[in-house]
This record gives C-alpha cells, structure tokens and sequence, in this order.
C-alpha cells in the first residue's frame, strides 16, 4: 500500500508541479508578488495532495516563536519537504541557496523572481560576503530569512558539520535565530521514492538572541538542534513500528 500510494503521489505531485510552472509562466513578467502568490498556492496544493494521497501531515510545536517580519530561521534539513513546510509556514521567506538551482528549467526562473539570497559554492569568500550583502538586502525589505545551517540534506542519524555561513548571516543582520528541529528524513528520505504516511513533527525551539560571538552561537544553535533530534527521532520511529504492525509490513 506505502508503494502504491507513493506512486500516486509523486504522480501528481511532479504532475502538479510541471502544470503550474508552465501554466504561471506569464506571472514572471508581473511584480514579485504574484509570483510569490502562484508559489504559496503551488505549496498548499502539494501537502494537501501528500495528506491525501500519501497520508503524510505534519504537526508544529512552538509555532507562536514564528513572529511575522525579519527573523533568521535555521531549520535542520532531511528532506525536500521542508522546503514546501517551511514556506507554508513562514511569512514569504528568502531561502538561502546555492546558486546553481537557478540553473534548473523554469524552477529557476522562479526562484530568481521570487528574491532568493544566492551563494556560489565554489566562489570563496567573496561569494560569501554576496549572499550575505543578498540576504541583509532582503530581510531589509521586511522579509525572514531561511537557511539550513549544514547547507545540505542530511539524514536522520547521520552527522554533518554546521558550515560558517549561518553565523555570517546571524552577524551580519543582528536578528534573533530561531533553531527549527524535524524529522521530515524518517517519512520523505533524502532522495526517496516513498512517501510513509504519519505525522512529521516541526519543532521552533528557543530563539537565539542576536549579538553572540562565532563560537558561543554556532555551539548553542548546534545544541539546540541536535538536543531536540532525540525525542523527534524516537517518536518517528514509534509511529513507523506502529504502521509495519498495523499493515502486517515487515
């Protein structure tokens, strides 16, 4: 059943994706806006159909930490998942991400239009020192900013460094970081097919307050995030165990 309902959700899912970025193409000559609207629609439409067809929602604690306005978000990142979540989430955020995603047919175009912070992975410093100039520019404009601290998907379980990067934006914008803690990676895997229904759990814990040191910063969003991974792990594991015995899944 898992396998079949997967099928079906990435069916209209990619199905669903396909349509609405030819169909939005217009949009891109417009203001921003609408862009970002076609954006958010295509969002509630894809976890809607992940509710539906695949029996994935999800659950958020702390949700009242996500104050409307400029806000750093670090978010752990297991999935693609949260890149829809987050945005649902989230009041019109600008993601950090690497560059070369504007590279991707249409996706692309989108992203730029919609106003991303963009970092060139091989550029060194001076691509640093970019994103981050991209990034204070748009939480100028009123707008949060996202970025995964270890700047890739990660599975659960696994260790991945925290890249400098989180703390040049921290520095750079004097905002509070507000850590978010998840455990999309037990349900929708990192480069996974199959779509496991139950309850993805998104935890915003304690925000940061802005004007700590490198080292004080980086150790304390670190703590955060891993300190919550346990109890979300355990409870994804408990409920994966629960649906093998309910199905009579081996």
């Amino acid at each position: 059943m898992t396998a079949v309902r997967s099928l079906l959700f990435n069916l209209y899912f990619y199905g669903l994706t396909t349509v609405m970025a030819v169909a939005g193409l217009p949009l891109l000559l417009g203001p921003r806006g609408w862009v970002a609207g076609w954006r958010d629609l295509w969002v509630r439409l894809s976890l809607a159909g992940l509710a539906a067809i695949a029996g994935l929602r999800h659950q958020v604690t702390g949700g009242d930490r996500l104050a409307a306005g400029p806000l750093l978000v670090a978010a752990q990142h297991q999935s693609a998942w949260e890149t829809l979540a987050l945005h649902s989430l989230v009041d019109d955020p600008a993601l950090v991400l690497k560059r070369e995603l504007y590279r991707i047919p249409l996706f692309g175009l989108y992203l730029a239009k919609t106003g991303m912070a963009a970092i060139d992975r091989g550029g060194g410093a001076g691509a640093l020192k970019r994103m981050v100039a991209d990034a204070g520019r748009l939480a100028g404009s009123g707008r949060p900013i996202l970025i995964f601290p270890q700047g890739t998907r990660v599975a659960p379980g696994q260790a991945a460094p925290y890249h400098p990067g989180v703390y040049a934006v921290y520095k750079a914008l004097g905002l509070p970081c507000l850590p978010v803690a998840l455990n999309s990676g037990y349900f929708w895997g990192r480069t996974a097919f199959t779509k496991r229904a139950g309850v993805i759990t998104l935890a915003c814990l304690e925000p940061i307050p802005p004007g700590l040191d490198r080292k004080a910063f980086m150790a304390l969003l670190q703590e955060r995030l891993e300190g919550a991974a346990a109890g979300l792990d355990a409870d994804a594991r408990r409920q994966l165990a629960t649906g093998r015995e309910d199905t009579g899944e081996a």
